[in-house]
């Protein structure tokens, strides 16, 4: 048995990830006016963020689809994988999950496994570079399942965004609780439930939400001494506050395995520019 490993551009994997854990990555469509771009391959963060301040038609986005992934899956059987773990995008902000395991019944030139992350961005990217090492490592699939669905339940997410135009917007909210972010330089406090995003709170500076979001993970790392820790820190286009996040938190948790990622443009199309973002969780590395 051997078994291949496929995921969306949500994740934002870096071509080194890629590499080392072996991912087949599908490119999300982003639309911007009249123009389509598969993310990561044709649009740059650049392009994205100057057409996002600049102009007056708000970008939107179009899942993978099915017949994106027929070529995936028929590309890795043509390479020798008979099974097939696709791990993707919550399905409590796009319906992409039920169209996938309406597809999977009638394919029948592997098993495929989808796999809903529940989240996004490095919560994803966690549950595909687990899956994509124990692969490696000639793990059943089902017991790769298993591990999956245990780090998906370790997860935490918070994050926090200028404000909340975008998601509103877009109808990526769950408790409609837009008006928190109508108040002048509130960022609006979020977090991943049952794979939908809702607002939880407001703070008045970044600085605030990330003693909030501290707290929260000193609670978490109290509630299980015996894990080791990974954060990930997630910004959109917000580089100098990644590093300074980055580099509080590893001093605040010394134990835990601090990592960095980004929000490219299919997410910032609903989060806006300048989110934080914090993942925590048990280390996948740690599975080792």
């Amino acid at each position: 048995m051997k078994t291949a490993v496929v995921t969306d551009t949500a994740s934002y994997l870096t071509p080194a990830q890629i590499k080392k854990y072996n991912i087949t990555v599908l490119p999300i469509t982003v639309i911007l006016g009249n123009n389509q771009y598969k993310e990561t391959e044709e649009l740059t963060d650049e392009k994205f963020y100057d057409y996002l301040r600049n102009e007056p038609e708000l970008p939107t986005t179009a899942q993978v689809s099915m017949g994106q992934i027929q070529e995936a899956y028929d590309r890795l059987v043509e390479e020798g994988y008979d099974t097939i773990i696709s791990i993707h995008l919550s399905l409590g902000i796009t319906s992409f999950m039920d169209n996938l395991r309406m597809f999977v019944k009638s394919y029948d030139k592997a098993k495929v496994y989808p796999f809903d992350s529940m989240a996004a961005s490095a919560a994803e990217a966690d549950l595909v570079m687990l899956a994509g090492s124990l692969a490696q490592k000639n793990v059943a699939p089902e017991t790769i399942m298993t591990k999956l669905e245990e780090l998906r339940d370790s997860t935490d997410i918070y994050f926090a965004v200028n404000d909340l135009k975008h998601l509103s917007r877009t109808g990526r909210l769950s408790n409609r609780s837009a008006i928190i972010g109508s108040l002048l330089d509130v960022k609006p406090l979020l977090t991943f439930k049952d794979g939908k995003i809702f607002a939880i709170g407001k703070e008045r500076t970044m600085h605030r939400a990330f003693r909030v979001i501290s707290l929260e993970i000193q609670k978490y790392a109290e509630e299980h001494p015996d894990w080791k820790l990974h954060i990930t820190v997630v910004d959109s286009n917000n580089r100098e506050m990644l590093t300074k996040w980055s580099t509080d938190f590893q001093d605040n948790f010394p134990e835990a395995r601090v990592s960095t990622s980004h929000l490219g443009p299919a997410i910032s199309v609903h989060t806006g520019e300048k989110t934080m973002g914090v993942v925590w969780d048990k280390d996948f590395e740690d599975e080792d």
